[in-house]
């Protein structure tokens, strides 16, 4: 059976999108205004996307069932599968009580809250997205923020605001990549154009996360830090995007960012220690002995594992041999190839594919494991224990992993169906002010699908089409999708309930979602200020 996508099924495009966004407003709607569970919102999500798909859409109730299906196996591997293992190895790290003498070590450097929060949500989360992205950053950042006695809430919330900037470089620059696949264009421009709108947020970003966590006065007394830790990734940001291309961005970016921090904090600190109200102050805090380097090495071996394993099984030729050992991919049942595309969303019909890939190996997810377990077993957990310490992570993240499968699902529905291509013409009918909404599209993508990488190849080509059709660069508009995204990461399911499960907060999604709605609207609309001045007032900025 084949069908072909409808994008006007009312015979309105205004009223078409309306009853297309219904899903979405069903599912955020219930997380922040009637604080129900996750699981139960998404469930409710994923129902009423499948009843838009085939009551109004018309499409095929076999291909609506087979698309949720196939998004919800994509929820929990790759994607709950990160989550899982990231948990486990932060769980190893509490049970063997290294992560007291990790915070140790990090109050050394600074007893600052917000020099905490710039230095592991903005920095350390940044490294991590550019070595493997696709949620990893926010469960391993707000982990151990909630680790070093941040609140749950307050630590969801500035991991989610940290892992922006450097969303459209992860995992070695996926995004772009997708992207240039997509849409034809020159890869190297399009990393490029990329890191001509970026690096603004970057220098933003630090700031942003600093007043959102503890106000504009507290913010302004570590500006220091805030502009040194912005400006040394955006300049590393620009540079390596426009002179090498989109691989090592954030990992080079995010190098010069923690290194340019620590040599300041040698000689300037805040003039105040700002800390939480119930923390102990400084002063009184008890006298304890520092813990010595051989400590503190001991301490932060998970980590460094993790770091150093991730970032190998990012790297494409490992990932490649690994494949080459286990990559066995499955022409979805029902699905593959059975929905087509259709202008003007794409220049001529085109059938979608529908792959699954369970590469169990390379996943990102399996590095994380493995980091787990070589850490335990170096840390001297006996096996069982190791074993018993999973089966516990695995049981306390069981209604996230619910959540994610679900949400995926109704992203995945919502991509087979068109749902999603009918908003995206409705923000591509613009016209003059298409440059703006442009950036807004990729948000919207991305709240969608929880990946840049998703949007890009959801988005690209209407970016692309639409700008030809208004003489605006089709490079600036799809590099536009991408920078306006990464806005949207804050706010989507899967990594609203990534958040939710690193600071312990099952159920308390929607209170997250609240936290983070106003920023992540606010500084997509500033990528779409950008981008029209780019379009109309700076377009010499278009390589």
């Amino acid at each position: 059976m084949t069908w072909t996508q409808v994008y006007t099924p009312l015979h309105n495009l205004l009223l078409s999108a309306l009853v297309a966004s219904l899903p979405v407003v069903v599912l955020l709607g219930l997380l922040a205004f009637f604080h129900v569970k996750a699981h139960i919102a998404a469930l409710a999500g994923l129902f009423t996307s499948l009843a838009v798909a085939v009551l109004v859409y018309g499409m095929p109730a076999s291909l609506a069932l087979a698309s949720a299906a196939n998004g919800a196996a994509y929820g929990l591997f790759p994607i709950g599968w990160i989550v899982l293992c990231a948990i486990f190895v932060y769980d190893i790290t509490v049970e063997t009580g290294k992560f007291e003498i990790i915070k140790e070590t990090i109050a050394g450097l600074a007893d600052d809250r917000r020099i905490q929060a710039l230095l592991i949500a903005f920095s350390f989360g940044a490294f991590i997205e550019g070595a493997a992205g696709f949620g990893t950053p926010v469960a391993i950042s707000a982990a151990m923020l909630i680790g070093l006695g941040f609140k749950p809430l307050q630590a969801a919330g500035i991991a989610l605001i940290g892992n922006t900037a450097p969303v459209a470089y992860g995992a070695l620059g996926t995004p772009v990549l997708a992207l240039a696949r997509v849409t034809g264009l020159p890869l190297e421009k399009l990393s490029a154009m990329i890191g001509r709108q970026l690096p603004f947020f970057s220098v933003i970003v630090p700031f942003w996360l600093v007043w959102a966590m503890a106000g504009w006065k507290r913010m302004r007394e570590v500006w220091p830090a805030c502009l040194v830790s912005g400006v040394s990734f955006a300049v590393v940001q620009f540079l390596v995007s426009n002179y090498h291309g989109p691989w090592v961005v954030d990992i080079a970016g995010a190098l010069a960012s923690i290194l340019s921090v620590l040599v300041l904090l040698r000689f300037w600190q805040p003039p105040t220690v700002w800390r939480f109200a119930d923390d102990a102050e400084v002063g009184d805090a008890p006298t304890r002995t520092p813990p010595s380097r051989r400590e503190a090495a001991i301490a932060w071996m998970p980590w460094i594992i993790l770091s150093v394993l991730v970032f190998l099984w990012g790297l494409p030729q490992v990932k490649t041999l690994l494949n080459n050992v286990s990559n066995p991919q499955v022409a979805v049942p029902y699905l593959h190839k059975s929905i087509f595309r259709a202008p003007p969303v794409v220049p001529q019909p085109k059938a979608e594919e529908a792959m699954f890939a369970f590469n169990w190996l390379s996943a990102t997810g399996t590095g994380l494991l493995l980091s787990g377990i070589a850490s335990g077993l170096l840390l001297g957990i006996r096996p069982k224990r190791l074993a018993r310490i999973f089966l516990g992570t695995l049981w306390r993240v069981r209604w996230s992993l619910l959540t994610i499968s679900a949400m995926m699902a109704l992203g995945f529905n919502t991509r087979y169906g068109g749902l999603d291509a009918t908003m995206g013409l409705a923000f591509a009918s613009t016209g003059f002010l298409f440059p703006f909404f442009s950036p807004i599209l990729g948000w919207l993508g991305v709240a969608l699908t929880g990946s840049d990488t998703s949007s890009n190849v959801l988005f690209g080509n209407l970016q692309q089409i639409t700008a030809q059709q208004l003489n605006i660069s089709p490079l600036l508009a799809a590099a536009s999708n991408s920078s306006g995204g990464v806005m949207g990461k804050m706010i989507d399911a899967q990594s609203i309930v990534v958040a939710g499960v690193a600071t312990g907060q099952e159920g308390g999604e929607g209170a997250i979602l609240r936290y983070v709605f106003f920023h992540s609207i606010a500084l997509a609309v500033l990528v779409g200020c950008l981008v029209f001045a780019q379009a109309y007032v700076f377009p010499g900025i278009v390589p």
